[in-house]
């Protein structure tokens, strides 16, 4: 198996989830070992996608360089990670990638229409080879070993609409976009109304994420049963995708979040926890999950 860029630039125009204002966003292909790095066309900046890169996980993972931030990049992340692409330049033209619909699914039609391209340099997985976990009150998430991919997620809300939810994902691109992809981001609506008074969340509507006040969904309807944990997974998905490269091994959490994810990354580069793998003929199943 080898390293994946896209084989044609690829553009879209959205609204960003916080200061509600038009974002270009437009993908490019690199070449192989280049990795995948963030560029401020309206600052000039380039930010790589590592861990030492994240300034911020409050409300979405983070990343900045020299003054320059661009926020939300997760579910973006998610759906570039669903397709294995080891190289690419991401360009925005302001401080957030568009929110579209607050899921994955267009940025999946996104790389689908640029296409992918295979490069000549072999494809490097992380390989977790020892659990490594992090932990805040009766919230965690891990990584631990196994000879597949997979996310493995659980919430528990006291509203009555989300309640307990576990789901497993077992990863495979064909999987992602029919399980996870169009799964859309959820907030309150006694929330939304702060994080406005205080400039946020300026542009979310019901277009672009899932509302709740105190007696239900003020959507019309909801893609799947358990679309919160399934985003949640998608999520994870992005955040995890900071680490570097695609990993094999299980992910699993309980009411993670942004900020557990990102501590998740960090200790497990720090502690030796990932070996470097090159894909090997051994491992076909793993070629087939990413098509």
């Amino acid at each position: 198996m080898k390293q994946r860029t896209i084989k044609r630039p690829v553009e879209v125009v959205g609204i960003g989830l916080h200061k509600g204002v038009p974002v270009k966003l437009r993908l490019e292909p690199l070449g192989e070992n280049s990795g995948i790095v963030f560029y401020r066309s309206d600052k000039g900046v380039s930010i790589p996608l590592n861990p030492s890169s994240v300034v911020d996980t409050k409300m979405a993972t983070v990343i900045g360089k020299d003054g320059a931030v661009v926020s939300t990049i997760e579910h973006l992340m998610s759906a570039v990670y669903s397709f294995g692409i080891d190289n690419l330049r991401i360009v925005v033209d302001n401080d957030e990638v568009p929110i579209m619909d607050g899921s994955a699914i267009s940025f999946v039609m996104m790389i689908k229409e640029a296409g992918i391209e295979e490069l000549d340099a072999p494809k490097k997985f992380f390989k977790i080879v020892k659990e490594v976990k992090v932990q805040d009150g009766d919230k965690f998430a891990l990584l631990k070993p196994s000879d597949k991919i997979s996310f493995d997620f659980e919430i528990n809300f006291s509203h009555q609409v989300i309640g307990r939810q576990k789901y497993k994902f077992e990863f495979s691109t064909k999987n992602y976009i029919e399980e996870i992809a169009k799964a859309r981001t959820f907030g309150f609506l006694k929330e939304v109304q702060y994080l406005r008074s205080i400039g946020l969340a300026l542009g979310g509507s019901l277009e672009n994420a899932i509302v709740l006040d105190d007696k239900g969904i003020l959507n019309d309807s909801l893609r799947f049963p358990d679309e919160f944990v399934r985003h949640k997974i998608l999520d994870a998905i992005g955040d995890m995708s900071l680490l570097g490269a695609n990993f094999i091994g299980e992910y699993k959490a309980y009411a993670s979040g942004h900020h557990l994810n990102h501590l998740l990354t960090l200790k497990a580069l720090n502690e030796n926890a990932i070996e470097v793998v090159e894909f090997s003929k051994s491992e076909i199943s793993l070629a087939k999950a990413f098509g």
